[in-house]
């Protein structure tokens, strides 16, 4: 077997990240930007201000601001809830 020049060729970037040691920190980020994307594309279908969302999760502007800004992972599971019910949607978390 032939031995390849650059060992990254191929691989899978899940495996680069990993070999960086910003696995978990790549994951977490992409989890929180999709689910702040979700949220947003809902209130927009459904014609929510962020003024009436904040109002339907019984919280400050404020902190829907911190939930849907993609780069800020200090979100609450409860906020997270809230979000969800307010949009009419569930949350639903897993361990794999």
């Amino acid at each position: 077997m032939k031995k390849r020049k650059n060992r990254h060729i191929g691989g899978r970037f899940d495996d680069w990240l990993k070999e960086e040691g910003i696995y978990e920190e790549a994951t977490n980020a992409s989890i929180k930007k999709v689910v702040a994307w979700q949220i947003e594309q809902a209130m927009q279908q459904q014609k929510l201000t962020r003024t009436e969302m904040a109002r339907r999760m019984a919280t400050s502007r404020v902190q829907l601001n911190r939930l849907l800004d993609p780069d800020n992972d200090s979100v609450t599971l409860g906020t997270l809830s809230r979000a969800a019910t307010a949009i009419g949607r569930r949350l639903r978390l897993e361990l794999v």
